[in-house]
């Protein structure tokens, strides 16, 4: 089984549009592999043999939120997970994480870059401490984006102050924990209370770097992703089946830890 932990798509009458600008905020530095749908995700899933994805909506408008939440419903199965895209600076962000949580979503995903805010400043400790306090996870963006400047909004030493402020609940730093600051991650996170994801990706940090760092932060809590659509989990997938790595340290990051982040059943390719 492998469940892909960090994938993007849009409505199909945004996807095109969304597409395009994404691609101009690339600037050349990657290309999508597949539309921006759940229809091209899906296919592209079943591609690579991906059995589960789970989609990070990013809301770049206070107004995005509940058209977040009400799209994430829309696209919801055993394929595909969503999680709440919220924007984190709306007058109505409390509300918006409690119908997030009754709605049942997992989790929310926060972009510094995107979204606009340091992950360290104190004003957002309350946002995380109450998404936190409600059952829900919170994957955020980490480290180099395109669109950004140094220095960037999320780095391995701001996750490490914000691991310090919170009481509990599960964190995630895509991109192993910061895109490019993979020495500060090994400095500052290898060892935390924090979920790596593995997203955009194996061909950036390559063998050594990521063997260090699973050795030192362990399999437990790390998870298979490959941002999608800006990576191609083919790659993705042969480069860490071939780097070494024990078949039971292989279940954990491609599907078991996953698993009991979601709540869903462990079984065969669909």
């Amino acid at each position: 089984m492998i469940v892909d932990f960090h994938t993007h798509i849009f409505p199909d009458s945004l996807a095109q549009r969304a597409m395009e600008q994404l691609k101009k905020n690339a600037h050349g530095e990657y290309f999508p592999v597949h539309d921006f749908t759940y229809e091209g995700l899906i296919s592209a899933m079943d591609g690579f043999g991906i059995d589960v994805s789970v989609v990070m909506p990013v809301a770049t408008k206070p107004g995005h939120s509940v058209k977040n939440l009400e799209w994430g419903e829309s696209i919801r199965s055993d394929r595909v997970v969503p999680f709440a895209g919220l924007f984190p600076n709306a007058e109505d962000w409390r509300e918006n994480v409690r119908r997030a949580a009754k709605m049942g979503y997992k989790g929310i995903k926060l972009h510094p870059e995107y979204q606009n805010f340091v992950l360290d400043d104190e004003k957002m400790f309350p946002l995380y401490e109450y998404a936190l306090s409600e059952g829900l996870m919170i994957l955020f963006h980490a480290g180099y984006d395109p669109i950004g400047s140094e220095p960037f909004k999320s780095d391995p030493k701001k996750f490490k102050r914000v691991l310090r402020a919170m009481r509990g609940g599960t964190i995630i730093a895509a991109h192993l924990g910061g895109q490019q600051q993979w020495v500060e991650v090994e400095e500052e996170l290898v060892g935390e209370d924090i979920y790596l994801d593995t997203s955009m990706g194996t061909e950036c940090y390559g063998r050594e770097r990521f063997l260090n760092i699973l050795k030192g932060h362990g399999a437990d809590r790390i998870l298979f992703a490959t941002d999608s659509p800006w990576s191609d989990a083919g790659k993705e997938i042969k480069n860490l089946r071939s780097w070494g790595i024990s078949e039971g340290d292989l279940d954990k990051i491609f599907f078991k830890n996953a698993c009991a982040l979601l709540g869903i059943p462990e079984r065969g390719r669909i």
